[in-house]
């Protein structure tokens, strides 16, 4: 192995899970500015969904077979798409603006292209066990 591969002996070592990581900060940052009679709504929406995405992966991460890893996969890819629809709303009722909206919903997406090449990459390893 050379020095550019790093064996990944931890969740946090998955590049799924360090963009998850960033998505759920910048979700946490910007949900601050929502006004506080959104504390019970989408504010805690978007807050929970964002670190569903990560907490699924980490768990699905410590699964011993591939059909587990995969579900836990796919649940993390489920939450992206639900963020993603959470950001969609927040930006049309002008909680944020197109600014704040965009790196977000590109971070989402670099999100749910990893997640999907992962679990992709799992599912080959269900078949091929």
């Amino acid at each position: 192995m050379d020095n550019n591969q790093k064996k990944i002996k931890s969740f946090t070592d998955l590049n799924a899970w360090k963009e998850g990581h960033k998505l759920v900060l910048m979700i946490y940052e910007t949900t601050k500015k929502f006004p506080k009679e959104e504390i019970f709504g989408l504010t805690i929406q978007l807050r929970r969904c964002s670190v569903s995405i990560t907490s699924n992966l980490a768990e699905g991460f410590s699964r011993q077979s591939y059909k587990e890893k995969s579900y836990f996969y796919s649940m993390a890819l489920g939450s992206v798409t639900e963020l993603q629809n959470q950001i969609l709303i927040a930006r049309d009722i002008h909680y944020i603006n197109q600014d704040e909206f965009q790196p977000m919903a590109e971070q989402s997406i670099i999100v749910n292209k990893l997640i999907n090449g992962l679990n992709k990459k799992t599912k080959t390893m269900i078949h091929n066990s």
